[in-house]
């Protein structure tokens, strides 16, 4: 049974998802916390609404791009903060995912909502 802090995660992952589908900039950026820390798929920290909402507006625009999350993990680290990991797979320009990426987002209560503090985006390939 999902608990209150997997539904926490998987409400912002069911809007993340529907904005990705669409590139949709404004409504990616809307999610994520005004003080955010943003790591995607370059180098760049974006910092912020803005920031992450540059890095939306600055992508490819891709015919049909969407995301499909699995493993997804979560823990409620108060009353305030939720962390939660997991797999995410972008499938950019067919059938099969084109980018399969780690994904950690902390979650935190800011403006009677829950928004992304800090989203971060890593290789599944070992680095060392």
């Amino acid at each position: 049974m999902p608990s209150e802090t997997d539904d926490i995660a998987s409400g912002i992952i069911a809007k993340w998802s529907a904005g990705f589908s669409t590139l949709d900039a404004d409504a990616l950026s809307a999610l994520y916390s005004q003080h955010a820390f943003f790591f995607g798929s370059n180098p760049t920290l974006y910092r912020g609404r803005d920031g992450v909402k540059a890095y939306f507006a600055g992508l490819p625009r891709w015919r049909a791009p969407r995301v499909q999350f699995s493993d997804v993990r979560t823990d409620r680290v108060n009353d305030g903060l939720v962390n939660m990991a997991g797999i995410a797979s972008f499938f950019l320009d067919g059938d099969a995912p084109s980018l399969v990426v780690k994904i950690t987002w902390v979650i935190t209560r800011e403006e009677g909502d829950w928004k992304i503090a800090c989203h971060h985006v890593s290789s599944q390939t070992p680095l060392i």
